[in-house]
């Protein structure tokens, strides 16, 4: 296969349930596009039938490919393994769970033209929705959270968590081979790098729908708290190599 323009990367634990349909519709939709595009399912140590499903599926997806971790390293490991296994010019990472569809990267084309290398799906930002919205606990801790990463590393983003972001292959070549985080800030860690890279990051309005089986716990968002502080550190520090 000749190289294609979009490389689209899902990351996945667990997602034998909800994954088939987000591949038939990412497929569906990008195969209706002018451009070419690959697929990659990066299976992170899944205990249920996710890497068989995706074996399944690649008879009836000619472009698409599995990555079978078979021990669970975090969704900042296999999103940067998938994003440096990519060949596109452009690499979009997306949830299993298809939360916020392929179909929004038409949204992002033209900041492409505009050249812009790193663009980021946005809930809170004018323009985007959510359906059902979150609940309201979720919505504070996502909101106060949001505050503490602007003001430790990312100010003017209002929202570093949404799973879906485009990068250019240039820019996924030189942030994602120096990021340290392996779980849920590994996004953060990212937009900090392509800031101090000196790449403009392009928030845009997304259509986001909210399934409440999201593999997110309270933990989770602790966790990212205390991922941002290692990231200040680490930038204060000059602990990574600038490519």
């Amino acid at each position: 296969m000749a190289k294609p323009f979009l490389s689209v990367i899902i990351p996945a634990y667990n997602e034998a349930k909800r994954l088939p349909l987000t591949l038939i519709d990412v497929d569906k939709h990008l195969s209706q596009q002018e451009y070419s595009y690959e697929i990659i399912v990066v299976n992170d140590g899944s205990k249920d039938a996710t890497a068989e499903i995706v074996e399944r599926f690649k008879p009836l997806i000619e472009n698409l490919k599995l990555i079978d971790n078979k021990e669970n390293h975090g969704k900042g490991a296999v999103v940067r393994q998938g994003m440096l296994a990519a060949r596109g010019n452009w690499r979009v990472f997306m949830d299993a769970d298809n939360s916020t569809s392929i179909t929004e990267f038409n949204k992002m084309m033209p900041y492409i033209d505009q050249g812009h290398e790193v663009i980021i799906g946005s809930r809170a930002v004018r323009g985007a929705k959510m359906n059902p919205p979150q609940p309201i606990y979720k919505r504070l801790m996502g909101r106060l959270g949001n505050y503490f990463i602007q003001l430790m590393v990312l100010k003017g983003i209002k929202d570093s968590q949404c799973g879906f972001k485009c990068f250019s292959e240039e820019a996924a070549s030189r942030i994602f081979p120096i990021i340290k985080i392996n779980r849920w800030g590994f996004d953060i860690e990212a937009l900090a790098l392509a800031r101090a890279m000196d790449y403009d990051v392009k928030e845009v309005p997304v259509y986001w729908v909210n399934d409440p089986r999201t593999h997110v716990s309270l933990r989770s968002y602790i966790q990212v708290l205390g991922e941002t502080l290692k990231v200040r550190w680490w930038l204060w520090r000059k602990a990574y190599r600038l490519l």
